[in-house]
This record gives structure tokens, C-alpha cells and sequence, in this order.
């Protein structure tokens, strides 16, 4: 089975199971959007859900956080990993949104990725999930799952990020993106499938008899 053959069977499997891929970080415009990606770095969606459902009712925009000031940004997101580089951050971020663009989120990749604390990762999120412009974020997981369903030979996310955009039809890039997370976190966990027992592996590798060994990104 070839990758283009796979890649049809990944996605009749995914469409089957989620059809509707909501956003998993909670945010109310495009710049909570950014503050809570840029958070969720080696965190869990569910802790900055549960940090920013505090936060974003009285502060949501980039004018919020400069008055604020980098301490009290700490105090307010202190139960996140890396609270005080993603305080920094933010506040950094907030400070160039105002000078440079007005207080609005720019809609570029290059734009996007010059902000303080954003990566590629961070920018394709804010592309495809608030603009609605075709990315596909690849994060460690995705880079993991690609790897085991013999989509990409895994050096590094960047090129995991160019296997996946040619393989897959682009209008799908977006949602695929939350599909993928959403089968990984379900069936296809780093530490229980192992590429031998979630419906996806089985179906590309069905005569799979060993554990799938992952490079790390």
C-alpha cells in the first residue's frame, strides 16, 4: 500500500469517528487564540483551559497584558509549565502587536512567526483555526503518529510538516490536523499502541508483528 493509498484509508477512518473537529484550547478572538497556543506548550489543553477561563473574561486583548506587566502575567498563569518564559512571552508579544499591528493579529506566517515565543507550530494553529486559511500544524504527536502510520520517515517536524501537506489533499489540512490529535490522545497513545493494535495502524500495517520504534523530533 503506497502513501497516497494509505492516506485515503486514514481519512475515511478519521472523517468516520470525528466529523466535527472542535477547537480544544478555549479562547474568545484570534489573540486569546495565540496566548493559548503559545501556553499549551508541554502542557495538557485542559490545564490552559482551566488557567485562562479565569483570565479571559477580564482580559483578552494585547493592551491587557502590557498594563499588566510581566509579574502579574506570572501570578495569573503561575499553574502552567514554564510560567515565567511564557509570561515573558506574552507580554513581549502583547508590546509588539501594539507597536507594530495595531493591537490586531497579523495574518502571515512571517508576521506571526517574528512574535516572542512564536514558532512555526504556533503560527499554522493562528492560520488555519482563526483565519481559516489551509496549515497543518505538526506537533510532536502528529510528528509520532505520522512516523508509525508509514507517512513520513521522521527526521525532524519540519519534514513530517512537507510529507503530510503532500500526501493530503489541502482542504483537509486544517481539520485533519485536530483529527489526528484527537485519534492519538484516543486510540492510538504513545505508550499503549506501539503501531500493533489502534484501527489506523492495523489498517496500514496489517501484517505488523513488532512495536514501531519512533524518532524523536
Amino acid at each position: 500500500m503506497n502513501e497516497k493509498e494509505k492516506a485515503k484509508k486514514i481519512l475515511k477512518i478519521l472523517n468516520k469517528i470525528y466529523p466535527t473537529t472542535p477547537i480544544p484550547l478555549d479562547h474568545t478572538n484570534n489573540f486569546t487564540l495565540l496566548m493559548s497556543v503559545l501556553l499549551s506548550a508541554q502542557c495538557t489543553d485542559l490545564n490552559v483551559n482551566n488557567v485562562t477561563k479565569k483570565i479571559y473574561p477580564k482580559y483578552n486583548k494585547p493592551e491587557h497584558f502590557v498594563k499588566l506587566g510581566r509579574k502579574r502575567i506570572e501570578k495569573l498563569i503561575k499553574s502552567i509549565g514554564l510560567f515565567r518564559v511564557k509570561a515573558k512571552s506574552v507580554y513581549l508579544m502583547s508590546k509588539l502587536l501594539l507597536e507594530k499591528h495595531g493591537g490586531k493579529i497579523p495574518k502571515s506566517f512571517e508576521a506571526l512567526e517574528k512574535l516572542p515565543g512564536v514558532g512555526h507550530k504556533t503560527a499554522s494553529v493562528v492560520m488555519s483555526q482563526g483565519f481559516g486559511i489551509p496549515a497543518f500544524a505538526v506537533d510532536t504527536h502528529i510528528h509520532r503518529l505520522a512516523q508509525r502510520w508509514g507517512l513520513t520517515n521522521g527526521k525532524n517536524v519540519i519534514q513530517t510538516e512537507k510529507d503530510l501537506k503532500r500526501i493530503f489533499p489541502e482542504k483537509t489540512w486544517s481539520k485533519l490536523h485536530l483529527q489526528i490529535i484527537y485519534y492519538g490522545r484516543e486510540f492510538c497513545k504513545a505508550r499503549e499502541c506501539y503501531g500493533l493494535t489502534c484501527k489506523i495502524c492495523m489498517t496500514c500495517y496489517p501484517n505488523r508483528k513488532n512495536p514501531i520504534k519512533i524518532k524523536k523530533a
